[in-house]
């Protein structure tokens, strides 16, 4: 089966979210994987041999000085160029009280590069700004601006889970509440909702019912932690809104892939879940 990953990280080097040992030590107690780092091209090869089509995400430099940031974007396109068969695209993730309007500005830098897809990611848990706060309206209006959805994150992350204080993280800015103002702010805006919303899951399936300008995708979860409420609506009302994540390479396909076709989904509901309603999503349908 081919798949469409709507949200992965990258495995490199250059690129891997955990830069500490102890960060790397704490991705094996949470997601209970090895830490292993790949060269750019043996991680396109790992897509390639799970037919994958990915969106990545490199979101731990938005810790950085803008002008740090720079090189790095580069870097994931230059890559991205060279592997456009499985390397669709990359979500950008800012700190909009760090780098202001030159986020924006930096946004339009890489989408004139013409590498393939570029999204921004909103994360307001570990950025201490709620989606709905007005320092994200810039990203917003440039997003409608070149009709792009943008990610906004929600839900319980693994990020500084089990760390003192949860490495000052307050999980309530990742609160969906923050995603239905937005969407109701802005109805025109193709919203992405990101990671399985527990403890708020039915929280988020409301808001998805009330709006129709928001989707959902689920990286970071394996699918047989989903709540039984989340597995109704994928098999019935959700299931042409609902797309895959795998959250490479803290989970891996074999065991994602393997869970989600043992939960006992009907073939054509995981056709649409794993790649059909993303390729239709990001115009990517062959």
């Amino acid at each position: 089966m081919n798949i469409f990953d709507c949200h992965s990280h990258w495995a490199t080097d250059k690129g891997y979210l955990f830069r500490t040992e102890d960060e790397r030590a704490q991705q094996e107690k949470i997601w209970r994987t090895p830490f292993k780092l790949f060269t750019e091209d043996e991680q396109a090869r790992y897509f390639r041999d799970n037919n994958a089509r990915v969106i990545l995400d490199i979101s731990w430099i938005k810790e950085l000085p803008l002008a740090e940031m720079t090189p790095y974007h580069d870097y994931v396109l230059d890559v991205q160029q060279r592997h456009r068969d499985v390397m669709f695209g990359q979500w950008m993730q800012f700190d909009p009280r760090r780098h202001g309007p030159a986020a924006i500005e930096e946004f339009h830098r890489c989408l004139a590069r013409g590498a393939g897809f570029v999204g921004l990611c909103v994360n307001g848990q570990v950025t201490g700004t709620p989606a709905d706060d007005p320092a994200w309206e810039p990203f917003y209006r440039a997003s409608i601006d070149v009709g792009a959805p943008v990610m906004i994150l929600c839900g319980l992350t693994g990020i500084g889970q089990g760390l003192p204080g949860g490495k000052g993280i307050v999980l309530e800015d990742g609160h969906p509440r923050y995603i239905d103002r937005v969407a109701a702010r802005h109805p025109d805006l193709k919203i992405l909702a990101a990671r399985p919303a527990w403890p708020w899951q039915d929280d988020l399936l409301a808001i998805m019912l009330h709006k129709p300008n928001v989707h959902y995708e689920l990286h970071g979860w394996g699918p047989r932690q989903f709540t039984p409420t989340l597995k109704k609506e994928i098999r019935g009302r959700m299931q042409d809104r609902i797309m895959f994540g795998c959250d490479f390479p803290v989970l891996r396909y074999e065991k994602v892939i393997a869970d989600w076709q043992a939960e006992g989904y009907p073939e054509a509901v995981l056709q649409k879940v794993l790649h059909d309603n993303a390729a239709r999503y990001f115009g990517a349908a062959s």
